[in-house]
């Protein structure tokens, strides 16, 4: 007898694979700060402070804690109150709250104007250098040769240029340039005397000879000046009018509480001032 065929098995059913999303990357706040503050790392070297002005006495004490006389308080935007300051020379902190045990509270004393600070003494040099209320207030400074190095090719170059500048300057707005300095004198000097002036005056001041000569006013200024020395132009004893040498006819009323040269410089540069100022060029 024949035996029945078993039906064949199923087979399992393939699983479905569950699609696996990509992680989602957002730039919207990638252009801001992390919340997290993080502190510039400390650098560790010997330092050396220094007071500020011209008095350097022998010995000079400052104070080195907190006291109802000379309060020593420094406000902690993150924590949102004042903390109390204390130099111990057996903690590693300048903040009273922060120090644990015992302190020997140390002094702090300056000879001669200075105050050298080892590199392994970094809780006096972080509490003078970011604390101390006379670093905050220009007591006391930090020598950083590299900022006075800084400062020192800044004015190097800012000379060079105000030399530069008088060298290839015209006689006539150096002429401009030193009477705005020192006044009527330069009606009588040579060339040779202004050029020699102009020179030493951008070496003493070249901040201020640059600011000068950069200045339009000041060239219109001296011309007026020199067209009212030579009778080109009149200004009324009461230095509120000018007027015409020739024929005494009005040019300009000066306002009220401004120079009068100043006042005339400005009205050169009108359109009916331009046209003034060319004839006066003309005459001188």
């Amino acid at each position: 007898m024949a035996t029945a065929k078993k039906p064949a098995a199923k087979k399992a059913a393939p699983k479905k694979e569950m699609p696996v999303e990509a992680p989602v990357v957002s730039f919207e706040n990638a252009d801001k700060p992390l919340t997290a503050s993080v502190e510039p790392k400390w650098e560790y070297k010997d330092r050396l402070y220094e007071m500020t002005g011209n008095k350097t006495p022998l010995i000079w004490s400052i104070p080195s804690m907190h006291t109802a006389k000379r309060p020593m308080l420094w406000f902690d935007k993150e924590k949102g109150y004042q903390r109390e300051l204390r130099y111990a020379t057996n903690q590693k902190t300048p903040f009273v709250d922060e120090q644990e045990g015992t302190s020997t509270l140390g002094r702090i004393i300056f000879e001669n104007g200075k105050l050298y600070v080892p590199k392994e003494q970094v809780a006096l040099q972080k509490f003078l250098s970011l604390y101390h209320p006379y670093t905050l207030t220009g007591k006391i400074k930090e020598h950083k040769p590299e900022a006075i190095a800084e400062d020192q090719v800044h004015s190097i170059e800012l000379e060079l240029e105000a030399m530069n500048t008088a060298v290839a300057m015209d006689i006539d707005q150096a002429e401009a340039i030193l009477r705005a300095e020192i006044g009527s004198a330069v009606s009588t000097m040579s060339s040779k005397e202004l050029k020699r002036d102009l020179l030493v005056f951008a070496k003493n001041e070249p901040g201020l000879f640059l600011e000068l000569a950069n200045d339009d006013n000041v060239h219109l200024r001296n011309i007026g000046i020199k067209a009212t020395e030579l009778g080109v132009i009149n200004l009324s004893a009461d230095n509120r009018t000018f007027s015409y040498g020739n024929t005494g006819r009005k040019l300009m009323t000066v306002p009220f509480d401004e120079h009068p040269y100043s006042a005339l410089a400005a009205y050169f540069k009108t359109d009916e001032g331009m046209e003034v100022l060319n004839a006066i060029e003309k005459r001188l």
